[in-house]
């Protein structure tokens, strides 16, 4: 059941971190094992050996994973349960565990910024500043591949995500992009990606927007 995300002065993002804390073995069981084609938009692109931060990268599977085969890759998630999991996952990968409107990086840190299925779990309000320093920790022509929503929606929780309470807050397609030029991207290309778990998981259907961005 849906219900909206209103009560003054709850902490949402605890929400989510014991959410997936407690979700997590379940909800990674659940995950494609291989990474979706679309990601190749990015990894077509690097060099070997470039630096990547994945935002929001959960247990590692499938995206730091393959990531790490030829790109180093920092992860960072909420959740201490699937950061545990990630370690054991993509032993090369090195992984940061909590929120990451509170990580400081140095500008020009990363050739490429990943987020799949995560941004949506954050207070809408603070999106476009997280897009402001994603630009700024990317080096020149480094690149953002995310994914987000189609439609703009009022904060909500999901009764029964995995056996656990969750929260979304998302923009619309429209709204990022415009985010995304007016700080600065350049938009390359936008495609589509299903719910990303394995057949028959999950019987809904679901359309996320991927877009992947280029900073001059």
């Amino acid at each position: 059941m849906l219900k909206p995300a209103n009560e003054p002065g709850f902490d949402y993002k605890t929400l989510v971190r014991e959410g997936y804390d407690r979700c997590a073995e379940e909800y990674n069981r659940s995950r494609q094992d291989e990474a979706s084609p679309e990601l190749r938009l990015l990894i077509s692109r690097l060099d070997r050996d470039v630096s990547v931060l994945d935002i929001g990268c959960g247990g590692g599977i499938p995206v730091c994973r393959e990531l790490a085969r030829t790109c180093s890759v920092i992860g960072v998630d909420i959740s201490p349960v699937q950061i545990a999991f990630a370690r054991q996952n993509v032993p090369s990968g090195h992984f940061l565990c909590g929120d990451i409107m509170t990580m400081v990086f140095s500008e020009a840190s990363f050739d490429a910024v990943v987020s799949f299925y995560a941004i949506f779990h954050i207070p809408k309000e603070e999106h476009e500043e997280l897009f402001r320093r994603i630009y700024r920790w990317l080096k020149p022509k480094g690149y953002l591949l995310t994914s987000v929503t189609i439609e703009n929606e009022d904060p909500y929780t999901e009764d029964d995500f995995f056996g656990v309470r969750m929260y979304w807050s998302n923009y619309g397609l429209t709204e990022y992009k415009r985010m995304l030029l007016d700080i600065g991207f350049s938009l390359l290309e936008g495609t589509q990606l299903g719910h990303g778990f394995k057949e028959g998981v999950k019987s809904e259907q679901e359309v996320h927007p991927l877009t992947l961005a280029q900073k001059p």
